[in-house]
């Protein structure tokens, strides 16, 4: 079967990363935490999860002519993501997150964007080669605003499903919603869009409902360990997720989110392919680092067999 066709747009980061026995509060300095650097951003992490997963993935985003640019890119190659469209800018350095991790999994991240607030509707437009040829389109919110609905705009006159990621939490028009295929927040970013606190699961299908009414075809509310709530104009579901050993968070989100348009785009139907990512999420929440964390598509595979 030959591999779908998976775009990504959005953003890469080089992780900075201490890990912690707890996060700290404000104004608390704490020290002995361990520092390691890893490849990541939210973009960046859900094309590898795609790759992984088994997509034939392209990436649209900027990167600063720096070194941790030249690491990315090497990165995304190692992966076999297709970089024609990954753009090298001279004015701005690559983007960068400072992660906290705790020792429970927990993490706390601040991004300096850089290149990735340079990605442009102009970029968008020379790549609608690649937008017109996509079985599946992903994006987050680590671009400008603008650049994203730029690109749903272009995928929605070509017909193509787009999977909106809205991390990091910001509001978001209805002219853009109305336009999205899956919209999948987790119980922070369905919060800020609706102003419902997702407690449990009563409040994420209230959540889910009025994202719905505001003209999303598909919410998917992820729920950490807890798995996701799914929610259509035909279901209303809870779908487990999996109980695992959580060493590190970061990236389990966009991990997901990699894995489920994979599993959509080979014909899976919704409530299998929010389960195939719940898994892909759970392993990666097993290891340390972003692109480090994400699995493969034999390990997803396994790991679904034996659960």
């Amino acid at each position: 079967m030959a591999k779908k066709k998976i775009l990504v747009i959005g953003s890469s980061n080089t992780d900075m990363i201490v890990s912690l026995d707890h996060l700290p509060k404000p104004g608390e300095t704490i020290l002995g935490g361990e520092f390691h650097t890893s490849a990541g951003g939210k973009g960046a992490n859900q094309a590898v999860g795609a790759a992984r997963a088994g997509g034939a993935v392209t990436f649209i985003a900027r990167l600063g002519k720096d070194s941790w640019g030249d690491d990315a890119l090497a990165g995304f190659i190692k992966d076999r993501i297709n970089v024609q469209h990954v753009i090298r800018d001279d004015s701005s350095p690559s983007g960068v997150a400072l992660i906290f991790v705790s020792k429970t999994g927990e993490n706390s991240i601040a991004v300096a964007g850089g290149a990735n607030n340079r990605l442009s509707v102009s970029d968008i437009k020379k790549a609608a080669p690649a937008i017109a040829a996509a079985d599946l389109i992903i994006m987050q919110l680590e671009t400008p605003l603008a650049t994203v609905e730029a690109a749903v705009a272009l995928a929605a006159k070509k017909g193509i499903p787009v999977i909106l990621n809205p991390a990091p939490a910001q509001p978001l028009p209805n002219r853009l919603l109305q336009h999205i295929s899956i919209l999948t927040p987790n119980e922070t970013e369905a919060e800020l869009l609706t102003g419902i606190q997702v407690t449990d699961l009563k409040a994420a299908a209230r959540a889910a409902e009025l994202l719905l009414k505001r003209g999303v075809q598909t919410v998917i509310l992820t729920l950490g360990a807890r798995g996701a709530w799914v929610a259509t104009k035909e279901i209303r579901q809870h779908v487990p997720g999996f109980k695992v050993k959580a060493v590190d968070a970061t990236a389990a989100g966009d991990t997901f989110n990699g894995a489920l348009a994979v599993a959509l785009a080979e014909g899976k139907t919704l409530l299998q392919a929010v389960r195939f990512g719940n898994a892909a999420a759970a392993l990666s929440v097993t290891k340390k680092g972003a692109q480090l964390s994400v699995p493969k598509r034999t390990e997803i595979d396994l790991f679904l067999q034996r659960s």
